[in-house]
């Protein structure tokens, strides 16, 4: 039985409310049957019709003809290649289509700004949602919109996109012009119990249990278990120990010592309907100047200044650090490569800084914004290929291939759910690089993934991977309506953007500060400069911002 039969014998029934995934996204894939309905309801409310004389979706129609596509990847530490695993050559041989990846090797953002200026953008183009090239490719009219591809080439797009997110991404011209991974809706929230964040507070297990697995909740009792953590094991295999961890430092900051902090220790949003300045929470600013007091013992280390992504990951996967405020996500193949060689090493996720108040943390999943959005260049040959391959992922069979694989290759059918096969969970397990060199599955090729979609098959996670995981999930909050984003080239986003870079310069500084009176003078002098630049504008125009969002997302 092939895997189109198996999918339509799903039942409506066989689904709970609030738990799993809804009957809609089992059935998503029946959608491959009856893709060639004469007419559907678009996304604004019209009627697409499908190409005539066809009842197919675009992609099935192409399956034999061969064709290459550039994909920009805006991201320099993405190094996967297509083609000569299962996924990627499966994927190939039902669509017709191959994937050759650019990606820059400096800075993100010039490379980027290169090929816009030259006018050779690629065909594909993905990057964060909130970079500013998103809407001037979009205003300078260099991208195709997706719905008036759709409208011309394959209706089909509008059976596979999400319709919250299509509303959510559609300009005031009426058109949508990028799409989404990794999103999630408020409903999405309300619906499963098990959606985790990727913000988590992490310690070295056999360190924490060396020094009793202390309560680190406050900052006297984090700062102590910082002290005795390193006075017990000031190296790891004969290289200084980090006591804290956290991601890199750039030009708007450092997320673990700012917004992942402030999730932690619950500071709100808003406050009577207006955007809160998080920053001057007495909490945060507490637990800053404990941090500071770690630098003042020489705990917090060099390394964590000037490391990169790579070097973390090299430092990680040794077992360097005693705790992290991180994203675990980031972490996860030097997670497995510490559970084969040195299991007592693995990190933990436990409770970590909280405010005063004791509450609980807030912690965000990606909201209907997702994480990064894809879009299609104006100068792409065959725009009738790509809005089709586009289509293709978007759907069940796309995202059962980027997610699992190929049945009989990578996973089996067993008692009809999807199960990996354990020789290909077992490379997943220990060796990421060569998982996606020979297999491609897992996510490999994220830039279109539909996390919700996925949770239908979802694997057990291994033991190292469920704890941290599932730790999350009774923290986990909707705050997509705070994912403001200022219209680029407004005068609000230009002081947003100042701001951003003056606190990138003064976060170093308060961390590094020799004492509390140096501290608050220069914590002083950024909301001093922060005034000047126009902070107060740019709440307002945030505020604004929100209210907006909440409208269009239903919220209160």
């Amino acid at each position: 039985m092939d895997w189109m039969e198996k999918r339509v014998r799903v039942k409506k029934g066989s689904v709970k409310s609030g738990k799993g995934v809804p009957a809609g996204l089992f059935l998503a894939g029946a959608c491959l049957l009856c893709a060639g309905c004469a007419k559907k309801e678009g996304a604004q409310g019209h009627i697409a019709d499908v190409p005539a004389g066809d009842d197919t979706p675009a992609w099935q129609r192409y399956a034999g003809e061969p064709v290459t596509f550039d994909w920009y990847i805006n991201y320099s530490w993405y190094n996967s290649d297509w083609g000569g695993n299962v996924v990627s050559d499966k994927i190939t041989e039902e669509t017709g289509v191959s994937i050759h990846f650019i990606t820059p090797s400096g800075n993100e953002g010039e490379k980027l700004d290169a090929l816009i200026a030259a006018d050779s953008l690629p065909d594909f183009i993905t990057l964060g949602w909130w970079e500013p090239q998103v809407n001037q490719m979009i205003d300078d009219g260099k991208v195709y919109a997706l719905n008036e591809l759709a409208d011309s080439y394959d209706a089909y797009f509008y059976q596979v996109s999400d319709d919250d997110v299509v509303n959510w991404y559609t300009k005031e011209d009426g058109n949508i012009y990028s799409y989404p991974n990794s999103f999630f809706t408020a409903k999405d929230i309300e619906r499963y119990d098990n959606i985790g964040s990727n913000q988590t507070f992490l310690v070295r297990k056999d360190m924490y249990e060396a020094i009793g697995s202390p309560d680190m909740t406050t900052p006297e009792g984090f700062r102590t278990a910082v002290q005795k953590a390193y006075e017990m094991f000031p190296t790891v295999d004969g290289e200084p120990m980090i006591p804290v961890g956290a991601h890199v430092f750039n030009d708007q900051g450092n997320v673990s010592f700012d917004q992942y902090l402030m999730n932690f220790l619950a500071v709100p949003f808003e406050e009577n309907g207006e955007i809160c300045d998080r920053y001057t929470n007495e909490d945060y600013l507490t637990w800053l100047k404990m941090f500071r007091g770690l630098g003042e013992e020489g705990l917090l280390s060099d390394d964590i200044f000037i490391d990169q992504r790579t070097q973390m990951e090299e430092k990680m996967a040794k077992g360097r650090y005693f705790c992290m405020l991180y994203q675990y996500t980031d972490m996860m193949s030097q997670q497995k490569a510490l559970y084969a060689r040195h299991p007592e090493r693995i990190y933990l996720a436990v409770d970590g800084p909280k405010n005063a108040a004791g509450d609980d943390p807030t912690l965000p999943i990606n909201g209907i914004n997702g994480w990064t959005v894809t879009l299609i260049s104006k100068n792409c040959e065959h725009p009738e290929r790509a809005i089709a391959f586009m289509d293709y992922m978007l759907s069940e069979l796309g995202q059962l291939r980027i997610s699992l694989g190929v049945e009989g290759e990578t996973f089996d059918y067993v008692d009809g759910k999807p199960v990996v096969r354990e020789e290909v969970r077992a490379l997943l397990n220990t060796d990421r690089a060569a998982y996606d060199r020979m297999y491609g599955a897992d996510d490999t090729y994220w830039m279109l993934q539909d996390n919700i979609m996925q949770l239908q098959w979802q694997q057990q996670p291994e033991e190292p991977v469920r704890q941290i995981m599932e730790w999350s999930y009774p923290y986990v909050v909707y705050n997509g309506q705070y994912d403001a984003f200022l219209p680029n080239g407004s005068r609000e986003a230009y002081e947003e953007k100042k701001i951003e870079r003056l606190w990138s310069e003064t976060l170093p500084g308060l961390l590094l500060a020799e004492s509390e009176e140096e501290f608050d003078r220069i914590f002083a002098g950024f909301l001093e400069k922060r005034e000047a630049y126009g902070f107060q504008e740019v709440q307002a125009a945030k505020t604004e911002l929100m209210k907006q969002a909440k409208e269009k997302m239903g919220i209160d």
